[in-house]
This record gives C-alpha cells, structure tokens and sequence, in this order.
C-alpha cells in the first residue's frame, strides 16, 4: 500500500515521502495516529495545502527549542540515592527522575524526551541528552552520589 507520510517516521522516511508498506502496518498504525495519509491524488493535494501551516509551526516549536537548549546547556543534576559497598544503586536513575528534576529546576521536558543509555544503576557520572525538537538536541550530565554525601561538583 502506497502512503504519504505526514510526519518523520524512524526507519522510514520524512514527511512527504511517498513510500510503499504493508497493508495492516498503515491502516492499523500509521494512519490513524496521524503519520500518513493513503497515497491518492486527493490527499496529495491535502497534504500540499497543509505543507505551509505545518512548516511555520515547525519554525515556531524549533525557535522555542533553541530558546530552552540555550538556558539548559552545560546543565548538570545531582542525584543523592543509596547504594551498596560496590557503588550499586538500590534501585535506579530513570528518565522520569530526570524530567521531575528539570521540573524543579523550571524546566518543562517530557520524560519521553530524555534519552539515558540506560537507567542509571551505578554512582558516578552519566551523560544524558534533551530532544527538544527533531534539531535541537542538549547534553547535560547527570551525577549520582551516594546519600550523605556533599556534590563535588
């Protein structure tokens, strides 16, 4: 089945690409999420009216990335969790541990957003990134000390 894709779809292509997929793959997924449109002269037209409004909501959404990556860069957080004798952690470092520190410090970034290797099970320094926008990606580091200690950073 032949679709027009309405947004970037990892492994995929970009928005605008016409592409070939399985028949259930873009009625049960793509299209109803919003991702495609089925390949037809009809909805190419669509599509290319909509092309200018969702170029200049993506210039706006990109301008308010790059305003947050400016304030957020260089960005580190420390974590104070319990771990054992081999620095082991009794638990995690998450995404959503990340996001909720960002939040405290007036960050608005949906955990979703933030990719972490892994989670986090050790004490020490991890790097961690912000995906604000499709272009607009920040590194910050996240440092995880055991409870009781002072930040040496």
């Amino acid at each position: 089945m032949k679709v027009i894709l309405n947004d970037t779809v990892e492994h995929l292509g970009d928005r605008g690409t016409i592409c070939e997929v399985k028949p259930g793959f873009a009625r049960n997924y793509l299209i109803p999420k919003g991702f495609a449109y089925e390949a037809t002269p009809a909805n190419l037209a669509r599509f290319k009216q909509e092309q200018r409004r969702w170029l200049e909501a993506q210039e706006r959404q990109k301008a308010q990335a790059e305003l947050l990556a400016g304030k957020i860069v260089g960005l580190e957080l420390s974590f104070y969790r319990r771990a054992g004798e081999s620095d082991a952690l009794y638990g995690s470092v998450t995404a959503s541990d990340v996001a909720e520190a960002l939040a405290v410090k007036g960050f608005d970034v949906d955990r979703r957003k933030i990719e972490l290797a892994q989670h986090i099970k050790r004490l020490g320094s991890f790097a961690a990134e912000l995906h604000l926008h499709r272009d607009v990606r920040v590194p910050i580091t996240v440092h995880v000390l055991r409870e009781g200690e002072q930040a040496s950073a």
